[in-house]
């Protein structure tokens, strides 16, 4: 089997990570020793185990570490060293959390968690609350413990997320869902778009943006001097975004981006990436053609090498070539979020952040 064929290796979240550090500290806290390797149970019943990278025991605590391997997908945790000290809890209070050296706080409201908790969203605290009850049990003595969660240079890996963005400071989330990393699902990313809008709900604000990318984001930003808040990094994921929309109701919501992705988008594509589909070069040039360009500018543009060509060629001949793209787009965009009362608007810009191309919102 060639290279390009092997199957993607899964990898795991740093709640998984976080979830067996703490069961390892716990138990060495109560019983002197460091289960190692260490198993822990995911919310779909999986028992990976995990070998510690670090042990350290103390008067009144214990701290292990294990080292995040995220497979083969693109993640900015990969190889760092998750972290859980635990101590001994008040009686009865059960499982509390805290944030160490690289695990950000929340300060908006809108995420999984309220401002001034760390940011270890609710299924990885259920599963370190669950390992640590197993370990309690097998030993006979009480599940009260404090569980401090670190990520050394957090801080820094955080800077290449949108956890800044969100709120969320001082550090990275100990996030996860199932567990476990599936590659190349890109489910950080549109976690993160979901967890954008939900902010955005939060504070009350009427209008968000989505753009693909840096470029297009700071021209739509320019256009209407929105706030931080109200912009969402959707990247290729354009369809993720208008369906979470579409259940998390904003009133306007505007899709800006390059002219080689608003065109897929006019396609019909919602995942924009380059291995989901090519621009449809054929359909620029029908796109010209309605809006009075020659035959000739018709049949240079299905030859062109790509989205930015065609759009030059079109500019030669002062055909709005991107208004009829940002039409189409915006409806892919509106039958997505159909019957919700959303008002949409399409926005196409070149590589310089110049508007080309513009379907605004309908008024009722």
């Amino acid at each position: 089997m060639g290279e390009e064929h092997r199957p993607l290796r899964r990898g795991w979240t740093t709640g998984t990570c976080a979830a067996a550090a703490a069961k390892a500290a716990f138990t060495a806290l109560i019983t002197g020793e460091f289960p190692d390797p260490v198993e822990v149970t995911l919310p779909r019943g999986e028992r990976p185990s995990f070998a510690l990278a670090l042990t350290r025991k103390g008067e009144g605590f214990a701290t292990a570490g294990i080292v995040k391997d995220a497979g083969d997908d693109p993640d900015v945790t990969h190889g760092a060293l998750v972290l859980a000290t635990v101590t001994a809890g008040t009686p009865g209070a059960g499982v509390t959390f805290r944030a160490g050296e690289g695990v950000g706080a929340v300060t908006r409201p809108g995420l999984p968690v309220p401002p001034g908790e760390p940011a270890i969203n609710p299924v990885p605290r259920r599963m370190i609350r669950d390992a640590i009850a197993e370990v309690s049990a097998a030993a006979g003595c009480a599940a009260d413990a404090d569980v401090e969660i670190a990520i050394p240079g957090g801080e820094r890996l955080a800077a290449k997320t949108l956890n800044p963005r969100l709120g969320i400071v001082g550090g990275l989330s100990i996030l996860g869902t199932t567990g476990i990393v599936v590659p190349y699902s890109c489910s950080a990313w549109i976690a993160s778009i979901h967890q954008g809008i939900d902010v955005a709900r939060a504070a009350g604000l009427a209008h968000v943006a989505g753009a693909t990318g840096a470029t297009s984001e700071a021209a739509v930003r320019r256009l209407y001097d929105l706030p931080e808040t109200a912009l969402i990094d959707m990247g290729d994921f354009v369809g993720g975004m208008l369906k979470y929309v579409r259940t998390h109701a904003l009133p306007r919501v505007t899709v800006a981006g390059g002219v080689g992705k608003m065109t897929k988008l006019a396609q019909g594509l919602t995942d924009l990436h380059s291995k989901r589909g090519s621009v449809d070069l054929a359909l620029l040039a029908h796109f010209a053609q309605a809006a009075g360009g020659s035959e000739d500018l018709c049949v240079r543009i299905v030859a062109a090498n790509n989205a930015a060509e065609a759009f030059a060629l079109a500019r030669s001949e002062r055909i709005a070539l991107g208004d009829h793209v940002a039409r189409a787009a915006r409806q892919t965009a509106e039958d997505i979020v159909a019957g919700r009362g959303i008002a949409i608007e399409v926005i196409v810009f070149d590589r310089d952040g110049v508007l080309v191309g513009r379907a605004p919102f309908k008024i009722d």
